[in-house]
């Protein structure tokens, strides 16, 4: 996952409610396909889906190209800046959340955010998790049941209010209630490269949101960047938690946790961390932070994502 815009860095349902029609607290009903599912979301002109093709995909990687590279200051190589694509491996095993304005049309043009979404069972049959380049996420493999692995989230520049945000989580709830998700983790970065430029936040997550030992993901040894760099009393809670990027204190507010040790990654001109959290958490806070979603045209103010 990879935040600040963003966050790098993740079939329907008939009978479901809309999410701000669900009693606090409440889980929807049993959908029948989870298309179906997604297409009872909605604010205003936004709407959720999954990508349906290559042409979906090839979407959505442009706009991972616009955020991280061209607004972000990434580096890509040189295949990807021919085709002004962020792409790697990783797109043709994973599935691709997308939010769409009908406002733009109904085509690729339409998708203006995106969450790249990879389950365990996809991923075991690939090889590999994307965060194990950065992470030593051996204790999450042991987790009973189904595990999905989020990353590469971003939102164009104009969507960045509270509506995206809350209808991607929507979305993302629903596909965990689909797939019966136990655990969810990914990599979410903070923009800039020097840690210590960063201590506030990064000490404020190792000192008071330190996953526990037994689902602790650890940053490869030749990667870890120590985040204790202040001390628990010296550290101001509400200042370190207006640092974080949107995205990363959502994490939080449904009970998140992180790994140890951050990890410096130059391409991406981001500090990441690895967050962890429980979907049985989700179930009851998701509901009370994010269940309220806005109608027509009210985007609010624009910010990371």
């Amino acid at each position: 996952m990879t935040t600040v815009p963003v966050e790098r860095r993740p079939d329907t349902h008939a009978s479901v409610k809309k999410m701000n029609d669900l009693p606090g607290g409440a889980e929807p009903a049993a959908p029948e396909s989870l298309d179906a599912a997604l297409a009872t979301l909605g604010a205003g002109s936004l709407i959720a889906r999954l990508a349906g093709g290559a042409e979906d995909v090839r979407a959505a990687q442009a706009l991972r190209y616009r955020v991280f590279y061209d607004e972000m200051k990434a580096k890509p190589d040189a295949e990807m800046a021919r085709v002004q694509r962020d792409i790697d491996p990783f797109d043709d095993v994973c599935e691709h959340l997308l939010v769409c304005d009908t406002e733009r049309g109904r085509g690729a043009n339409a998708i203006i955010a995106t969450y790249r979404l990879l389950r365990g069972a996809k991923a075991r049959a690939f090889g590999q998790f994307y965060s194990a380049n950065e992470y030593d996420i051996r204790p999450l493999m042991g987790y009973d049941g189904e595990i999905l692995e989020l990353g590469r989230s971003c939102v164009d520049r104009d969507y960045r209010g509270r509506p995206t945000m809350q209808l991607l989580w929507a979305a993302i709830a629903q596909f965990v209630f689909h797939h019966d998700i136990s655990l969810m983790f990914g990599c979410a970065s903070l923009h800039g490269v020097e840690p210590e430029g960063l201590a506030l936040p990064l000490s404020y997550l190792h000192h008071f949101h330190l996953a526990p030992e037994e689902m602790r993901p650890t940053a490869l040894p030749h990667l870890n960047v120590g985040m204790d760099l202040m001390a628990p009393d010296d550290i101001n809670k509400k200042a370190a938690l207006r640092a974080l990027p949107p995205l990363l204190k959502g994490y939080l507010r449904l009970g998140g946790f992180v790994g140890n040790g951050a990890v410096v990654d130059h391409q991406f001109n981001t500090t990441d961390v690895c967050v962890v959290v429980k979907t049985d958490l989700v179930t009851g806070k998701y509901y009370r932070h994010y269940g309220r979603l806005r109608t027509a045209g009210d985007r609010g103010a624009h910010s990371s994502a």
